[in-house]
């Protein structure tokens, strides 16, 4: 079986799919590896035929294409000291693997697939970012002002809600560095995330009736969560710019919740007083998905267990860690996080 079938029928049920639905992991590197899409196993290096480029008029487009090219001069520094969590063994997600199977509903509906395909009219540039609420200096950044922040490199374990995991290499800058440019006020106590909403661009959105959806997707953090140095504003992944099914130009990652708390191609911040809805825990879907959201094997989902995880290239799974293996930098923040197990919730109530 081809590495793009695997890719396109990855689940995200609770019910695992037969054996023949995956692919072979020894196949899938070779063919990967041929077409010249694996990335190199080590940390923040990619071999020269990994290396993505703008795609020339005409030429076939590949998951790989880079949407813009950082600013010449640019530079970012590997940051070691945020280690891959303990008992996460796994090596770097092949970058092929990452680029392939992504979850971004403006462009498909449904679990996670092959995004790439559908963002051929989303455009990343130019690009601005606008920051105000409760801030002394709102300010609306472009992509220079974003590229003109130190930035670095770190390897971090992600997991989506699907239960499928990566350690990826993310390049980008605490999010507490833009919010110190705009002075949050003692009224700040939540930040809210806008991301673009273009219809003519997002075919999903072009197609979306009746769903119960409300665009443009937005979520939010506590100030505190913001403002840990772990949370960052990435421009880059595996050593270069963002592609536009990871999130283009600019996403939020923020390790240790789940997949959808890391909104991409973010427009706007806004500094609030008070606790502000999320895309997922409005409408129809409300009771499943929490403002918290971290990753806690000891809360199921309604309609699956997360004690489990699995890796997204080669299918293994393993044992979820609570926070998603990041507790050290985290865990003060939540000291009534579930420690132990939790059964299902019920159809009135809302998950934590």
């Amino acid at each position: 079986m081809s590495q793009s079938n695997f890719i396109a029928d990855l689940p995200g049920s609770d019910q695992p799919s037969p054996p023949d639905v995956f692919f072979n992991r020894r196949d899938f590197v070779k063919t990967a590896a041929v077409a010249g899409l694996i990335a190199a196993p080590q940390f923040g290096m990619t071999s020269p035929q990994d290396k993505g480029k703008p795609r020339p008029p005409g030429s076939p487009r590949t998951p790989l294409d880079l949407p813009l090219q950082w600013p010449e001069g640019f530079s970012f520094t590997r940051e070691d000291s945020y280690k891959l969590p303990e008992n996460i063994d796994h090596a770097l997600t092949p970058r092929i693997a990452a680029a392939t199977h992504n979850n971004y509903y403006e462009f498909l509906m449904g679990r996670g697939g092959p995004v790439w395909k559908f963002t051929e009219k989303f455009k990343v540039t130019p690009w601005t970012i606008e920051v105000s609420g409760e801030c002394n200096q709102p300010q609306t950044f472009d992509l220079d002002d974003l590229f003109a922040f130190a930035h670095e490199e770190r390897l971090y374990h992600f997991r989506c809600v699907e239960r499928w995991a990566m350690n990826i290499p993310w390049t980008g800058f605490p999010l507490i560095r833009l919010l110190e440019k705009v002075q949050p006020n003692g009224h700040a106590k939540f930040v809210r995330f806008l991301t673009a909403h273009r219809p003519e661009q997002m075919p999903s959105l072009q197609r979306d009736a009746g769903r119960g959806f409300q665009w443009p997707y937005f979520e939010g953090l506590r100030l505190d969560e913001a403002m840990n140095e772990l949370t960052l504003l990435a421009t880059g992944v595996y050593g270069e710019p963002l592609l536009k099914q990871h999130g283009a130009p600019v996403r939020l990652v923020v390790p240790w919740k789940y997949g959808y708390k890391n909104p991409k191609s973010i427009v706007k911040i806004e500094l609030l007083r008070e606790q502000p809805k999320t895309f997922w825990g409005s409408g129809r879907y409300k009771h499943e998905y929490g403002f918290i959201s971290n990753v806690n094997p000891n809360i199921p989902h309604p309609r699956w267990s997360q004690a489990r995880s699995f890796w997204l290239d080669t299918r293994e799974k393993f044992n979820t860690p609570i926070f998603n293996g990041y507790g050290k930098y985290v865990a003060a923040l939540y000291p009534d996080e579930p420690r132990t197990p939790r059964r299902p919730l019920g159809p009135r109530e809302i998950a934590r």
